[in-house]
């Protein structure tokens, strides 16, 4: 076989390399030089600037206790009840006045009115609660004097800054000005507020104690439990006849 061909093409390759290297080019360049091996370095992503922390402002302080702007009675009570901003951090809306008249034969303290309540304190289930014990009680309704020791509805009430803004003195000066023949208090909150410890008031009977005055005290649930566990109700009624006998 011929390979004249082939061999023709080698030598012109081979010229052409020669040609090539004699002219000083042995090697591939590229303009931009290039690391074929050099091992891969990881680059750390940049940190992101720590977001600025804002410290959460201290609770506000409870406004001082200014006890020369309460009611010396009973008739100015009510009005100043709906309209003094110190009650409740200037809250008014949804406030409602205690009703009864003074020397009552029982004053009634319960928290804080009914969510229903508008116009009238304890109008709603709890209220309707009341008048039948008060009806078994014979006592009338023109008879008790009802309060709460919150102007408003508040669920879920912080009752230590109710104490640290006074609101426990001012309840037993309240009861002063009633000055009421007994008080039951609904809800164990109120007994701290007045200065009682509830798990050692004995049997839900006690007295009531403040600038000089005494009176007998009975203690029970809130009305709202009483009106969920039928059976604590008659709890409660046993425990009124032997306060009552007591007395």
């Amino acid at each position: 076989m011929d390979n004249g061909g082939n061999s023709s093409l080698a030598e012109q390759f081979a010229a052409a390399l020669d040609w090539w290297r004699e002219a000083g080019v042995d090697s591939d360049f590229a303009d931009s030089p290039h690391s074929w091996i050099a091992p891969q370095v990881e680059v750390e992503p940049a940190e992101k600037p720590l977001a600025k922390v804002t410290p959460k402002p201290e609770p506000a302080a409870p406004a001082e206790i200014d006890r020369s702007t309460w009611p010396g009675d009973l008739d100015t009570f009510a009005p100043w009840w709906l309209s003094e901003p110190w009650l409740d951090s200037g809250q008014l809306a949804g406030r409602v006045a205690p009703r009864g008249r003074q020397g009552a034969e029982v004053m009634v303290l319960v928290a804080e009115p009914e969510g229903e309540d508008t116009s009238e304190l304890l109008s709603g289930p709890q209220g309707r609660l009341l008048a039948a014990m008060l009806s078994a009680m014979g006592l009338t309704p023109e008879l008790a004097y009802i309060a709460s020791v919150l102007p408003r509805h508040t669920p879920h009430a912080d009752w230590s800054e109710a104490a640290a803004r006074g609101m426990g003195e001012l309840a037993s000066h309240h009861v002063t000005l009633v000055a009421p023949k007994r008080i039951i208090v609904f809800g164990s909150s109120i007994l701290s507020l007045l200065g009682h410890d509830p798990a050692n008031f004995p049997a839900g009977a006690g007295e009531f104690q403040h600038e000089g005055i005494t009176l007998p005290m009975l203690a029970a649930r809130d009305l709202a439990v009483l009106l969920e566990r039928p059976r604590w109700k008659a709890g409660f009624w046993q425990n009124w006849l032997d306060w009552t006998k007591s007395v």
